[in-house]
């Protein structure tokens, strides 16, 4: 229970982290005490990110101040999934006296088994790796491997990658290749894994999206897309439903961050005179993880066998009036392995 419990006055970062470490798409805002102040979903969250919130702001503007809640003396499990199907919410508190918190029931808890198989019926179970490029970022290793291939800590990026899908309970595996494919696959054939798994070939090299249009009949529901630079810790579940409940036709996986220049800059007039100097300015931006769920007929959107960019897609897919949506991530939930920065953190990250 205890990490489903929040201080109001906790940072939107720390709740994010929290709702990632715990699988849950909600957490129970209490006092010192742990008497019950409200729920904070990760609804909650995204919206005050999205909003232009920063990470460092403070939860105590944006949880729900009026939750629902049962008594420990006198509740039951029937009355708890009643409230669960009539409410739609992710948990409910149980309390004692004026308002203590003893326990935490939640939705995965009570309907863990139908949970799956809902979820089941409007995804696809899928996820694509865009493992075609040529890592030039990764040069000199990918003179001589596919970024792929590239070691973590003794073991390739594309298992690190793959391990976390699988975790989430992730079973079909599609690859796409084109630069050292033999290689990548020879890979496979040697380890030989338990999960299902399958390549496409892209016949020359089609960019970060252009493979897609290879899946064109072969997909049927919501699928996954990622960067195979892209090393991702999140409920895979919670950014599917997501996904589906706002009827988004592109969900964008996105990361805040804080960017200092480490410099006084200069403002001038139109006249070339000082206007203000401002001391080290901080800029907050969003941050693209490269990591999407897309819908099956996103995939006619990309022309056949011609490069193409996820970038092109989004653009296409926004002037075509797609509803695209983003999805917040904790920044500690992913890392970017595409470049000598990156990578040199990631082999103590992922120890």
């Amino acid at each position: 229970m205890k990490n489903l419990l929040i201080k109001p006055n906790s940072s939107i970062e720390n709740a994010l982290r929290q709702m990632t470490k715990s699988g849950e798409k909600c957490l129970v805002v209490v006092d010192k005490k742990n008497n019950l102040l409200g729920t904070l979903s990760d609804g909650d969250l995204r919206k005050a990110i999205i909003n232009g919130k920063i990470y460092k702001d403070k939860i105590n503007e944006y949880y729900q101040k009026r939750p629902t809640f049962l008594r420990k003396e006198n509740y039951s499990i029937n009355q708890a999934k009643n409230i669960f199907l009539k409410k739609r919410i992710e948990v409910i508190p149980v309390i004692t006296g004026l308002k203590r918190v003893e326990d935490v029931i939640t939705f995965e808890n009570i309907f863990k088994k139908n949970k799956s198989a809902i979820n089941s019926k409007t995804f696809s179970n899928t996820v694509v790796i865009m493992a075609g490029g040529k890592g030039t970022r990764l040069e000199p290793f990918t003179h001589v491997l596919p970024k792929p291939l590239v070691p973590i800590n003794e073991k390739p990026v594309i298992d690190h990658i793959i391990d976390k899908f699988i975790k989430n309970k992730v079973s079909n595996i599609i690859i796409t290749t084109n630069y050292k494919s033999k290689i990548l696959k020879a890979y496979f054939q040697e380890i030989k894994p338990k999960y299902k798994f399958h390549f496409v070939e892209e016949p020359t090299p089609l960019g970060t999206a252009g493979g897609l249009r290879l899946l064109e009949g072969k997909v049927k529901k919501p699928f996954i897309v990622t960067n195979c630079d892209t090393i991702t810790n999140i409920n895979v579940d919670n950014l599917t439903k997501f996904h589906i409940s706002n009827e988004n036709d592109i969900t964008l996986a996105v990361s805040s961050k804080q960017h200092i220049i480490p410099y006084g800059t200069v403002k001038l007039t139109k006249k070339g005179h000082l206007k203000e100097i401002l001391e080290k300015p901080k800029f907050n931006f969003f941050a693209n993880v490269g990591l999407y769920v897309l819908n099956p007929n996103i995939i006619k959107l990309i022309p056949k066998n011609k490069p193409y960019d996820m970038t092109d897609l989004l653009k296409h897919a926004k002037f075509k009036k797609k509803r695209i949506v983003v999805y917040p991530i904790d920044d500690e939930a992913w890392i970017d392995v595409g470049q000598w920065s990156e990578y040199r953190k990631s082999v103590d990250r992922l120890i």
